[in-house]
């Protein structure tokens, strides 16, 4: 990176870290923030809101990701950069991957927010486990009944593809 993209994104990095420290202040949730870029103008922001939402998905980078799209008008990042506080947890993950942006920037890591009290490891830890295996209690039924569903996706010509 040359420092003009240096300074860049640390200019976007810092708001996705004064908006968790702000969080802090207006007690809404958890110190985290995240915004969005593209084309050098942020385009979404969040900060966590679990709290306050009562929402345990409203985590900032999902926040940020929905106020993203609306402003786009789709469901999709394209070209954008996502810059987090810190690094995402696997459900901010799954999001940003299915959000596909161009790329994601993190300040602190995992092991930072678990020392702080955010410890995603058991959610990490859980996920390649088979389903049998797993804390809570999984059961796969009416499977027949949802594969109809999706037979019926792969025929349809109102679908638009993610």
């Amino acid at each position: 990176m040359t420092v003009n993209e240096t300074s860049h994104h640390e200019q976007f990095m810092t708001e996705a870290i004064k908006l968790g420290h702000s969080n802090i202040q207006s007690a809404n949730g958890g110190p985290f923030g995240a915004v969005i870029v593209k084309n050098g103008k942020i385009i979404g922001r969040g900060s966590n809101k679990v709290t306050s939402s009562n929402d345990p998905t409203a985590h900032a980078e999902i926040v940020a990701i929905r106020e993203a799209c609306k402003e786009l008008d789709s469901f999709q990042l394209d070209g954008c950069d996502i810059y987090s506080s810190c690094e995402p947890c696997p459900m901010c993950l799954g999001a940003i991957y299915w959000a596909r942006p161009a790329r994601l920037f993190f300040a602190a890591t995992r092991e930072d927010a678990a020392v702080a009290g955010f410890d995603d490891s058991y959610v990490y830890n859980q996920i390649p486990l088979p389903v049998s295996k797993r804390d809570i209690i999984t059961v796969q039924m009416m499977r027949k009944s949802a594969v109809e569903v999706f037979v019926e996706w792969v025929k349809s010509e109102k679908k638009i593809p993610y």
